[in-house]
């Protein structure tokens, strides 16, 4: 699963090499789980049309993002969760650990 994660963070510096987009935490794009069985990775340019993104889709914006704009080794990865669950981060350089997810709304109720 990182290996393809790693792929989607591969296609991400290349948007943005290419295009501007904002920063991933001043885009409006927010967390958003998605549905059992309804999984689908998103690149920069289809989750800012959604205006959201689950955590491999955050996490592989983020860490392009690191790469790109700071020439941070940063990396996505995936860890368990949960029996049957995992959840996508960031590992930065330095090894600790940040989760846009968190940061754009996991875990938050909506009013």
């Amino acid at each position: 699963m990182n290996a393809a994660l790693e792929g989607l963070v591969g296609i991400n510096e290349c948007i943005l090499r290419r295009w501007e987009y904002p920063r991933l935490y001043e885009s409006g794009v927010r967390y958003e789980r998605e549905q059992p069985g309804r999984e689908r990775w998103r690149r920069i340019d289809e989750a800012m049309a959604a205006g959201v993104g689950d955590c491999e889709d955050l996490a592989a914006w983020r860490a392009a993002e690191l790469r790109v704009r700071r020439g941070e080794a940063a990396r996505a990865i995936v860890y368990r969760s949960g029996k049957r669950r995992f959840h996508a981060v960031v590992q930065r350089a330095d090894g600790s650990i940040e989760d846009p997810s968190r940061a754009l709304g996991m875990g938050k109720r909506s009013a």
